[in-house]
């Protein structure tokens, strides 16, 4: 019976997960394909691009929503074991990345990230997520190495503070979906950000 649910849950997650709000919101707000702007990628980034803030953070919003639901349900209404709730997780993930909707080329899976890590029953992750992305951001000119930063070093952080073995798993898996799906971006070298270079160099 548990492994029916876990099935469920996993499934529905995918589906969830699928779902492309971005693309859907371009069409109804917009009146455009948000895939013919910026980097082609069917979110939210593009959303922006095509149409402006509200629109945008619309798309953010619902992108960072559709990670939470199943994976809140794996740990709170069914108890479900630590390895469960990982392969819910991951399964959300890896239908907005590969969007059977959208001839599984979904998106880049960063705002899901969010909203699965938001879900799961321990929080690290989550913070050393957020902060190392900020830093990420602030510091390097490719916005595609920072979300690597956010990931390879929160994977560093669990393995390091002996976390959850199988939030390893999680992290380890979500670098690899984040290398696979930022892989054209992250054949360029990262460099610093123009301001910072700036005040190194004072």
């Amino acid at each position: 019976m548990e492994m029916v649910t876990i099935i469920m849950l996993a499934l529905g997650a995918f589906l969830l997960g699928a779902c492309p709000f971005s693309v859907i919101i371009g069409r109804i707000f917009l009146h455009k394909d948000i895939r013919d702007y910026g980097d082609g990628n069917p979110g939210a980034a593009n959303v922006f691009r095509a149409g402006g803030n509200k629109t945008g953070y619309l798309a953010v919003l619902l992108d960072v929503v559709k990670g939470v639901p199943f994976v809140f349900l794996a740990h709170l209404t069914y108890d479900l074991a630590s390895m469960a709730v990982v392969i819910i997780g991951l399964c959300a993930i890896l239908g907005h990345a590969f969007s059977p909707f959208l001839s599984f080329r979904g998106g880049k899976a960063i705002a899901i990230t969010f909203g699965v890590l938001v879900a799961m029953p321990q929080h690290e992750a989550l913070f050393a997520f957020i902060i190392l992305v900020i830093i990420g951001a602030l510091l390097i000119d490719n916005d595609s190495w920072g979300m690597m930063l956010g990931a390879s070093g929160t994977l560093a952080f669990l393995a390091i503070t002996g976390q959850n073995g199988w939030e390893l798993v999680l992290m380890l898996c979500i670098l690899v979906i984040f290398t696979v799906k930022q892989f054209n971006e992250l054949r360029s070298m990262p460099g610093l950000r123009g301001r910072l270079v700036r005040w190194l160099s004072r």
